[in-house]
């Protein structure tokens, strides 16, 4: 289909990446613009439940894109196989989540395709006809609006975030099962057992509830204030840079840009100033409570409820009202 756009969403071990709703999202936003309408296609095996819970969302159709091939990701089956589905659809724009999976086999794939890959989108533009996406440069300092050179289909991934996966308007769309392609030739990688690098390592990306400690936490030993919050939320305990250079925690708990890139329902910030390094990784939560001494903090300009306070006094308040709050429902 001509003029259309095309979201990739992603699934692993029968769950679906809730930040594939995200990019559902940004395509319903530009198709709002363009007029063009939206498809879903999920790689991967067994997965008629999960493409219809993609269409509850307002698209035009999804497709269940199933291969044995693709019941274990690798970038050489992905690839071969969403090449040769794009090359028969013709859609004008591909749209993929800024995952780790979509990390590995996007550029590949856009290079299969002989078509330019915009990453880590933070927005877009749509002026006099011509499709901008906004980046963000040098540790997000600065954006750049960045257009296709070439020809279609254009691909771009969308930063985690940068759009809401709730305000994905619903519906009801029709599902497609369709054979992927797959490679007459042996595979040139073979999946094991998806790597974790330690029982407590934790995608940030998809908790709903985190709590982050900065430099204001002091010692190590008062982490446990953030992890006793967190416990009492349901949630995880994350960090700034600083306190996992220190090693205070893991570094897949660190947030920001050189770390990972979170949009939970609630973020709490605890001793964090808000040095845009930071904030480029968490700016995208829903609701952003940040607790500091200091007034002037850059965190209070982009948090939705702000105390100026010690922490020290504030958390251990906040946790046990919570605790009563739930003993009490």
């Amino acid at each position: 289909m001509a003029e259309s756009i095309l979201v990739v969403a992603e699934q692993r071990e029968g769950k679906l990446n809730r930040v594939s709703y995200e990019t559902i999202a940004a395509a319903q936003a530009i198709s709002k613009e363009t007029g063009w309408p939206i498809e879903v296609v999920l790689p991967g095996a067994g997965i008629d439940a999960l493409a219809k819970e993609l269409a509850q969302k307002a698209v035009a159709k999804v497709y269940a894109l199933q291969a044995a091939a693709l019941a274990a990701y690798t970038a050489d089956t992905y690839v071969y196989a969403l090449k040769a589905f794009i090359a028969q659809e013709h859609p004008k724009l591909v749209l993929f989540p800024h995952t780790y999976q979509v990390r590995d086999f996007a550029p590949r794939l856009a290079l299969a395709l002989d078509r330019t890959l915009i990453s880590d989108s933070i927005g877009y533009k749509y002026e006099s006809g011509k499709l901008l996406f906004t980046r963000q440069m040098f540790q997000g300092k600065f954006a750049a609006d960045v257009s296709f050179g070439g020809d279609a289909p254009w691909l771009a991934t969308i930063q985690i975030g940068a759009f809401r996966g709730d305000q994905a308007e619903a519906s009801s769309a029709p599902v497609e099962n369709v054979s992927a392609a797959v490679a007459d030739t042996p595979p040139r990688v073979t999946p094991h057992e998806v790597f974790q690098e330690a029982k407590q390592a934790v995608d940030l990306s998809q908790a709903e509830v985190i709590v982050a400690v900065g430099r204001g936490i002091k010692e190590q030993k008062n982490i446990a204030l953030a992890e006793e919050l967190a416990k009492v939320l349901g949630g995880e305990v994350a960090a700034s840079r600083p306190i996992c250079d220190n090693g205070w925690l893991p570094l897949e708990r660190q947030i920001g840009s050189s770390g990972q890139t979170v949009a939970p329902k609630l973020y709490f910030a605890l001793g964090i100033s808000g040095a845009i390094q930071h904030i480029v990784g968490m700016k995208g939560s829903r609701t952003i409570v940040a607790i500091n001494k200091d007034s002037e903090a850059p965190i209070f300009e982009i948090s939705d409820v702000g105390v100026v306070g010690n922490l020290f006094e504030v958390v251990p308040a906040v946790t046990e009202e919570i605790r009563k709050a739930k003993a009490g429902a």
